[in-house]
């Protein structure tokens, strides 16, 4: 693909506007503002001019924006919950999350394949919290493969709770946990926040101490379904087998509410872990703004023997691109290794006068918690340009 195609693609891509009258109400002037259109385009730009033979910018696709499809919230919905819902600036639901919240009404094992960003929290939120306020004995279990997005989850109930005058207990129980809080996340637990290997370690070898929650479980949300396959999936799988066997034993028959990102079978990888019949919602009602994916191959240095330049390097020049342009970026690695040594070329990259704090930070497993933490607080209020993550 030579430089002219990459150019033009990229501005087709970046410089469409949508009308907001032709798009259904659609409150957008540009894929996100002018100025970060702008910015991009500059970025695919200076991408395109290094692309001198056009095999390194391999494709260039643009997806246009979608507008929303809108539902009413459920006639049965707690009355509190609802005005809690609505004093966040939620008034109606997208069509999947009523779909999903009738769905779990009926008391169905449902997997919710949705893209990133579509709301799937609500989802299962909102009828957990719903029987939780209608009957005060309901336990809920949620299951994250990251410590990262327990907190993000536990950051959202809390908010509601507030919202609610805490009428429900919410808590992450992983090795973080201090162990004079756990006796009281056992006994006052309504929703509770784990992973696979703490509910392996932590929770079911020692069911006797958890038996308020065993007796009243009724919902067990596993998030990120997708993550579980392979060795490590058919872990969980026995895992969950357990888990149902000892919920059994304390005469309860919990219902599963999964989610998971767009992949080909949804269904059957849900209904293998949990070994029961599932029904796959699929249908998108959120709304997404414009996006271009850019597939880059890093250039050949030896064509003879097939070289190409290292890619961690190629993976800091192009980050660095951006934040030239002073665009909050995030880089995605899948090791700590990498993890580090992309923040530290990028940090020598954009270095910071003495007493100044870094704008680039790294997250991965192995940090202390207070470390951890800090930087996935400051991430999540945007503070950082750039974010490295790795297992």
């Amino acid at each position: 693909m030579g430089d002219s195609l990459a150019v033009r693609r990229a501005a087709e891509s970046l410089g469409q506007r949508i009308d907001p009258v032709a798009e259904g109400g659609l409150q957008r002037t540009a894929p996100t503002t002018a100025l970060q259109a702008g910015k991009a385009r500059a970025v695919l730009e200076a991408l395109a001019a290094r692309d001198r033979d056009g095999e390194v910018l391999t494709a260039v696709r643009h997806f246009p924006a979608r507008e929303a499809q809108w539902a009413d919230f459920p006639e049965w919905m707690n009355g509190d919950l609802l005005a809690a819902y609505g004093a966040k600036g939620i008034a109606r639901l997208y069509s999947h999350q009523a779909e999903a919240a009738e769905a779990v009404h009926a008391r169905k094992n449902i997997v919710i394949v949705t893209p990133t960003a579509s709301g799937k929290t609500l989802c299962y939120n909102l009828p957990v919290l719903n029987e939780v306020l209608e009957n005060p004995d309901t336990r809920a279990l949620y299951l994250f493969p990251t410590k990262a997005l327990a907190q993000d989850q536990l950051a959202e109930l809390h908010d509601l709770n507030t919202r609610l005058a805490d009428r429900f207990g919410v808590f992450t129980y992983d090795g973080d946990t201090p162990g004079d809080a756990r006796r009281a996340i056992r006994e006052r637990g309504h929703i509770v926040l784990t992973n696979p290997d703490m509910l392996h370690t932590g929770i079911l070898p020692h069911h006797t101490k958890w038996t308020r929650l065993f007796e009243n479980l009724k919902y067990i949300v596993i998030d990120e379904l997708h993550t579980y396959r392979g060795v490590f999936g058919s872990h969980l799988c026995n895992v969950l087998r357990r888990l149902r066997r000892i919920a059994k034993f304390y005469g309860s028959a919990p219902q599963f509410i999964c989610c998971s990102a767009t992949i080909a079978n949804p269904g059957e990888l849900a209904s293998r872990l949990i070994e029961d019949d599932v029904e796959v919602l699929s249908a998108n009602g959120a709304p997404a703004g414009e996006k271009t994916f850019v597939f880059y191959n890093p250039p050949v240095v030896n064509k003879a023997l097939g070289i190409r330049r290292s890619y961690i390097n190629e993976t800091a020049h192009v980050a660095q691109e951006f934040l030239k342009h002073e665009m909050q970026t995030m880089v995605f690695s899948n090791s700590r290794l990498q993890t580090e040594v992309l923040l530290t070329y990028l940090q020598q990259a954009n270095s910071q006068p003495p007493g100044k704090a870094e704008t680039i930070c790294g997250y991965r497993g192995g940090y202390l918690p207070n470390a951890r933490d800090s930087r996935w607080t400051d991430s999540r209020r945007g503070f950082d340009q750039c974010s490295g993550t790795g297992d």
